[in-house]
């Protein structure tokens, strides 16, 4: 082990838990609480505990510190920009979704949402999200159903869109789950390792993300990401939404 382990570490516990479970283990392993203890209260710990008992332990808990609030620093930094389809302007510059989406994707490296009403194949996408699963990327997918969207949708069940790519879990609305008739899985939207939340009404087709007038938000940072995916959670655990099998 080294300090560049102790680094690392320290990082992917940050991108798996957040700052805040980082600053739990330094607190209590500065209190001298025993692994079992420390492993208890933050599980998923143990290979950051491995790391700074090959350095010093109170230089490495210092850097940690360090660390940590560097990223709760950057956690609460929040940038909020603008993404369209369709013509551009000369006079006003602007990030087009189809590019922000593949940002969005690639950024994944934990763990990557998307929801989407319609979708059809659409080959940048799918290699985009074919790399995330293949660096460890745990990818969700929900979207609508040709049951569940009635009349609006026709042709091959939107899913299928994503049936190439092995490893994505895919969910819907289940119409039993529906309170209210005619309502419908309408969202559309991408998060990343609940750091970047894209917002959007362009559904995942060429058309989508190409070709319509469509708009949305970017937002980099802070807790809507966060927020944005653990509804999504909500969702799943409570069964609102369910696996497509």
């Amino acid at each position: 082990m080294s300090w560049d382990a102790l680094e690392k570490a320290g990082s992917d516990l940050v991108r798996r838990f957040g700052p805040s479970a980082l600053h739990t283990v330094i607190g209590d392993a500065s209190d001298g609480w025993p692994r079992d203890a420390i492993l208890r209260v933050t599980p998923g710990a143990e290979i950051l505990l491995d790391a700074l008992e090959s350095v010093d332990r109170s230089v490495g808990l210092a850097y940690l510190t360090g660390l940590a609030t560097g990223y709760a620093q950057r956690a609460a930094e929040v940038s909020v920009e603008t993404v369209w389809s369709g013509p551009g302007s000369h006079h006003v510059p602007v990030r087009a979704t189809a590019a922000v989406l593949a940002d969005i994707v690639s950024e994944a490296h934990h763990e990557l949402i998307l929801m989407t009403y319609s979708a059809r194949p659409h080959r940048p996408l799918s290699d985009a999200l074919f790399s995330a699963v293949s660096r460890g990327a745990a990818v969700t997918v929900v979207v609508e159903t040709l049951q569940g969207a009635g009349s609006a949708l026709s042709g091959d069940e939107p899913y299928q869109a994503f049936t190439g790519v092995p490893g994505i879990e895919l969910w819907h609305w289940p119409t039993s789950q529906r309170t209210e008739p005619g309502a419908k899985m309408h969202a559309k939207l991408a998060v990343a390792d609940r750091r970047f939340l894209l917002v959007t009404s362009a559904n995942l087709t060429q058309s989508g993300v190409g070709k319509n007038i469509e708009a949305g938000l970017l937002i980099r940072g802070g807790v809507a990401p966060v927020r944005a995916a653990e509804h999504v959670d909500a969702l799943r655990s409570n069964g609102t939404l369910t696996r497509l099998n």
